[in-house]
């Protein structure tokens, strides 16, 4: 299959790399010009993946109107903050259109899926998420992931684009759950990462990761998510890995919070994107159009905007009285 892959990230390259070992034929696009020259002249993505040897046979192509136009399919893997100005540019394609952005728009609490679909109603749109570190899937290390859609032909035709025998793709009719799922759970790994920083232990997080999953769930499912599916590869398994991996740029950012850190010098500092740094301000507000309770959110979205030191973040949240478990 000839397909497209936008974004010349980590995650980017590392299923291309993926999509090449199928036998499919690679353009790969994004916004970032010079980053694609590099790519281009050293056949590596440094910036991203050191180490990683990017196939010869890879078309690199900075102009959108030559890479992405006429692909059987199309792969977004894109920041989040990025992905509706790059969606606007589709022609309404009738190609297979898969994202791998783990975000919520801010201003309207779409998901991406949605978001293609603003822009490409005669697409076969998919999510495809989990517990997936790119730098672990470019060295073929196993994983296994969901593809998500409401029809189960396109989720079957993702399944098949993708499945490896060190990648391995399950089907679920639950975009939204799946979407959510995997874009939740990087505020959650910033709060555990806090945890880190402030010197707790195994309990602590334990606790955290378990109270994680039924706020995930209960948001969830007030936007017509399957609640099963905080259970699967994009709830839970993603959360586990998110919150437990020194690997996790959200969890890494939360420590340094959590050791005293100021938010601004860490960005200032190169600090590379943490998807749930602006996650945690669409969901705030997503749960605020919802009115869902979200204490671990609203901490977080607290610490993150509106400067409370993490230490009373913690105390606000062990005060809440006492409830059932749900």
């Amino acid at each position: 299959m000839n397909l497209a892959i936008a974004g010349a990230g980590a995650w980017g390259t590392a299923l291309g790399l993926v999509l090449h070992q199928n036998r499919h034929h690679i353009t790969l696009w994004d916004a970032d010009g010079p980053h694609l020259d590099r790519l281009r002249s050293t056949r590596r993505n440094e910036r991203y993946l050191p180490g990683v040897e990017l196939p010869a046979d890879w078309t690199i192509e900075p102009d959108w109107g030559r890479a992405v136009p006429g692909q059987e399919a199309i792969v977004f893997a894109l920041p989040s903050v990025a992905f509706r100005q790059v969606a606007a540019r589709l022609d309404n394609p009738p190609a297979l259109l898969v994202s791998v952005t783990k975000g919520i728009e801010h201003d309207s609490g779409a998901t991406m899926c949605r978001i293609l679909r603003e822009y490409a109603p005669r697409g076969r749109i998919a999510a495809l998420s989990g517990p997936s570190f790119a730098f672990e899937v470019a060295r073929g290390m196993p994983t296994a992931i969901v593809a998500a859609s409401t029809d189960a032909a396109v989720a079957h035709a993702v399944q098949e684009l993708f499945h490896r025998p060190t990648f391995r793709v399950y089907t679920s009719p639950d975009p939204t759950g799946v979407e959510l799922g995997g874009a939740l759970k990087n505020i959650m790994a910033i709060a555990a990462g806090i945890s880190d920083g402030l010197g707790f232990g195994d309990n602590s997080k334990a606790a955290l990761v378990t109270r994680a999953i039924a706020e995930m769930r209960r948001l969830g499912v007030a936007c017509g998510a399957q609640p099963e599916t905080f259970s699967g590869l994009s709830g839970l398994g993603d959360l586990a890995l998110t919150c437990f991996s020194r690997l996790s740029r959200n969890r890494e950012l939360g420590e340094r919070l959590g050791r005293g850190e100021n938010l601004a010098a860490i960005m200032a500092a190169g600090h590379k994107l943490a998807e749930g740094h602006p996650t945690t301000r669409s969901a705030f507000r997503l749960a605020r159009t919802r009115s869902v309770a979200t204490p671990i959110i609203d901490e977080v979205y607290a610490t993150l905007y509106e400067g409370k030191e993490v230490r009373q973040s913690l105390t606000d949240l062990l005060a809440r009285e006492s409830k059932a478990e749900d």
